[in-house]
């Protein structure tokens, strides 16, 4: 390390001492965590409905209160929102992430009060850069400058006193004096809210500066680098920024990403480490990078709950949950958390599995309504993200984007997958490339093998190439282009890929 990057990392030694206990003391920080939440929550209207206090044990709070997604919790955020005090925080909050975890039309908005984004969100990102640079000891960080790509806000019709946005654009707006000074581009940058034009203004601002990190979305970075290259007319992003060492990313699986990273980045001393945060929280960290999982963090003022997938039904309050301690290896599960944002035993959406349990580590596995299950295959984004890859190595493409949808042949009882794909660079043979993605997939999951087995119950996926563009075209026409912002890359139905085939030349869309 350099001496100014030595002489900070030196105030972390304490915090990772505390991290590395992890595996020693998971039910004790848990419980501590629940009860910190319930002790602050026992003024609101949301505890003395549900007779709930610190003296409340798991158990109790279980039976007292059933799980619930947004719409159980909707009502009382609107009255948050409109100013109502102490309804499921003490107080009043001002700060709602909009939730952009999908492209529904309609809008989610999570409540990030100052306590739950100084607890969680902002400790995630440095507990983070922490374990990077216990990591890597001969890091200059603090010698550069981070690159952030984030999102915009804006108030709240509902009410003037309220403001919402991309979880990223409000940790813009709060972020400590030091991450101030070390992050481009500008805060006023950051917030514009028009996307192309906000762009354009980042990569002049940030095409000479000395950036030695980046954090973001991969999709959305990638456009950003690509945007610098061309105006640069640098054939590499090391050339530009001959520093760079690290891109903390999340939002998306990488696997899908990674080669056409480390083709425009073609550098030994580069570095990748996934981060897990959301607009409910900062759940989890790669603290190792030879491992794929990444360590849940327990002490953010969140207790995690988790319903295996199987025993998962639209009547939540008879889903059968497990504390942290009682989870298995390899099985996947739907995350549920209680956090000091106000969400209690909430189905956040995402499903996880479990890679190591001494620590607890994690991937995410997929959502809880974006996967495939039309024939019994029963496939995640896991899969997919991985067929993706291992299909692109072994073919010499690379994928900007994709998205799948299953396609029913009545008369013959039986059906395939249709494949969306945007490629960075096309394969030599997209017929063959499909037919690796098909085995490739019937290899990470056994459920699709057995249904393609002859051609019993799954054809082979069809694959239809999408044009440079299409997808971000589609997300514009959304209203959600840039930001968190991205494109489901399952579904059960086949309606965000017929919108997205409606925007193809006649001539090149599937007959």
């Amino acid at each position: 390390m350099d001496l100014k990057t030595k002489l900070i990392y030196q105030a972390a030694k304490l915090r990772l001492s505390k991290i590395a206990r992890y595996g020693d003391e998971v039910e004790e920080l848990q419980v501590k965590q629940l009860r910190h939440v319930l002790d602050r929550s026992t003024v609101t209207s949301f505890a003395k409905c549900h007779g709930l206090s610190r003296a409340t044990n798991y158990r109790e709070y279980a039976e007292r209160v059933a799980v619930q997604d947004y719409e159980g919790v909707k009502a009382d955020i609107e009255r948050m929102i409109q100013g109502e005090r102490d309804v499921l925080i003490p107080g009043v909050c001002t700060w709602y992430a909009k939730s952009s975890g999908t492209t529904s039309d309609r809008s989610k908005f999570i409540p990030v009060p100052y306590l739950h984004l100084q607890d969680c969100h902002y400790r995630g990102g440095s507990d983070a850069l922490w374990i990077y640079l216990r990591n890597n000891p001969d890091s200059r960080f603090f010698s550069t400058k981070g690159l952030v790509l984030g999102g915009s806000h804006s108030p709240i019709k509902l009410n003037g006193q309220a403001k919402a946005g991309d979880l990223s654009a409000i940790l813009v707006e709060h972020m400590p004096i030091l991450g101030n000074i070390l992050r481009v581009p500008s805060k006023q940058t950051l917030l514009m809210s028009e996307w192309t034009e906000k762009m354009q203004t980042i990569v002049r601002e940030v095409a000479h500066a000395r950036v030695g990190s980046l954090s973001g979305v991969p999709s959305w970075m990638l456009v950003l680098l690509k945007e610098v290259l061309r105006y640069t007319g640098a054939e590499y992003i090391t050339d530009v920024w001959p520093e760079l060492e690290v891109f903390f990313h999340g939002g998306i699986s990488f696997s899908p990403y990674r080669e056409t990273y480390q083709s425009l980045i073609p550098s030994e001393r580069m570095h990748y480490e996934e981060t897990y945060n959301a607009s409910e929280g900062f759940f989890a960290i790669q603290d190792d990078p030879n491992e794929s999982g990444m360590l849940l963090m327990l002490d953010y003022g969140i207790f995690y709950e988790f319903i295996p997938m199987e025993e998962l039904t639209e009547d939540l309050g008879l889903a059968r949950t497990l504390p942290l301690w009682e989870v298995e290896l390899g099985k996947d599960y739907a995350l549920v958390i209680t956090t000091l944002g106000g969400l209690y035993r909430y189905l956040i959406g995402d499903t996880v599995r479990f890679t190591s349990l001494a620590p607890y580590r994690i991937t995410i596995s997929g959502r809880t309504k974006h996967f495939i299950n039309a024939f019994g295959e029963e496939l995640m984004v896991a899969n997919t993200d991985e067929a993706i890859a291992r299909a692109s190595r072994k073919t010499g493409a690379l994928v900007s984007d994709y998205t799948v949808a299953p396609h029913f042949f009545f008369e013959e009882g039986k059906g395939c997958h249709d494949w969306l794909i945007e490629f960075e660079r096309a394969p030599e043979d997209v017929s063959a490339f499909a037919q690796v993605l098909d085995n490739e997939l019937r290899q990470l999951n056994s459920d699709y093998d057995a249904k393609r087995y002859e051609d019993m119950t799954l054809k082979p996926l069809e694959l239809t190439l999408a044009p440079k563009g299409l997808f971000h075209r589609w997300l514009e026409q959304q209203g959600k282009l840039g930001g968190q912002h991205k494109v489901p890359r399952l579904s059960g139905n086949r309606r965000y890929l017929n919108e997205l085939l409606s925007l193809l030349p006649s001539t090149t869309q599937p007959s």
